[in-house]
C-alpha cells in the first residue's frame, strides 16, 4: 500500500479479488462504519493498462454512465497504485438470484445506453488501426498467452491468429463508445437492476460488435447459447455474424 494512504485507510480489511485475467492485483477494503472500497495494483510498465483506465474512470464521472469513481491514485515502488469506489451488488457472472435471461437483458440494456454516448465527445481511441497496433506488440513482446485461447483456436500459435485477424480485418467500423471488456464479470447489478460497469482500461471508440462479441460469447459460456440469441436482440439493431466471430478472434490477443 503507497504510504500516503495509510492513515486514511485505517481500519481496513483488505480481501484479494480473484476473478478476472489481467495482471492487476485487485483487493476490495471493508470496515465497520467505512465505506467498501477497492484498490488495484499494477507493474509500472509500457504495457500497463492502469493510466488508462484511470484517466476513463475520470472521464466516465462526466457521463450519463454508472461507474467506480476515482478516490486517488499513486505510484510507488516500482507498482500503479488505484484506490477507488466501489461499485454495489454483484457482478453478472455471479449472481446467483437472477435467470440468464435476465441476465442476458440487464447486458443489452447497459450496452446499448453506453453505446448511445456521442463519439465525439471520447478521448479515447479504440478503432480497429489501434486495437491492431496494440495486438501486433502484444504479440512481439510474448505477451499473449497461447494456453488460454479459446477451444476453437486452442493449439495454434499468437502469430497465426494475429495473421488472420489482420487478414479478415472488416472494411468498415460501425463506431459507439465502447466497454472494449464487456463480458459478464465487468457488468454489476443489485437486486435485479444495473449498477456500473468495472474494469474499464479499453474503453474507447470501437466498433459496437467489439462488444457484442464478448458478452455474447461470455453469456454462453456462462449461461449457455440459448440465451445469446435474446440477448442480441434485446440490445436491438442488425448483428453482423461475421463481425462477432472476428472480435473474438481479435480479443485473443489481449
Amino acid at each position: 500500500m503507497p504510504r500516503a494512504w495509510s492513515h486514511r485507510l485505517q481500519g481496513y480489511a483488505w480481501h484479494a479479488q480473484t476473478i478476472g485475467c489481467s495482471e492487476a492485483e485487485v483487493f476490495r477494503l471493508t470496515g465497520e462504519g467505512l465505506p467498501p472500497l477497492f484498490v488495484k495494483s499494477e507493474p509500472i510498465s509500457p504495457f500497463a493498462e492502469l493510466p488508462g483506465e484511470i484517466d476513463r474512470l475520470r472521464w466516465l464521472t462526466g457521463q450519463p454512465q454508472l461507474a467506480p469513481s476515482v478516490e486517488a491514485e499513486a505510484e510507488e515502488d516500482g507498482r500503479l497504485w488505484l484506490l477507488m469506489s466501489e461499485v454495489p451488488g454483484r457482478d453478472l457472472a455471479s449472481s446467483p438470484d437472477l435467470s440468464p435471461l435476465k441476465i442476458a437483458e440487464i447486458a443489452a440494456d447497459a450496452l446499448r445506453e453506453l453505446h448511445a454516448l456521442d463519439v465525439a465527445l471520447c478521448p479515447f481511441d479504440q478503432r480497429l488501426a489501434a486495437k491492431l497496433a496494440q495486438a501486433e506488440a502484444n504479440v512481439a513482446a510474448g505477451r499473449v498467452d497461447e494456453e488460454e485461447m479459446d477451444d476453437e483456436r486452442l493449439g495454434r500459435t499468437a502469430a497465426s491468429v494475429l495473421e488472420e485477424a489482420l487478414a479478415l480485418r472488416p472494411a468498415t467500423e460501425d463506431l459507439v463508445v465502447a466497454h472494449g471488456d464487456a463480458s459478464m464479470p465487468n457488468l454489476m447489478a443489485e437486486h435485479g437492476r444495473f449498477t456500473g460497469f468495472i474494469d474499464c482500461g479499453r474503453l474507447g471508440v470501437a466498433d459496437r460488435h467489439q462488444d457484442l462479441a464478448l458478452a455474447a460469447w461470455s453469456i454462453e459460456f456462462n449461461f449457455g447459447a440459448a440465451f445469446v440469441q435474446p440477448f442480441l436482440a434485446r440490445y436491438g439493431g442488425p448483428v453482423d455474424r461475421a463481425r462477432l466471430h472476428y472480435y473474438r478472434l481479435l480479443d485473443e490477443l489481449f
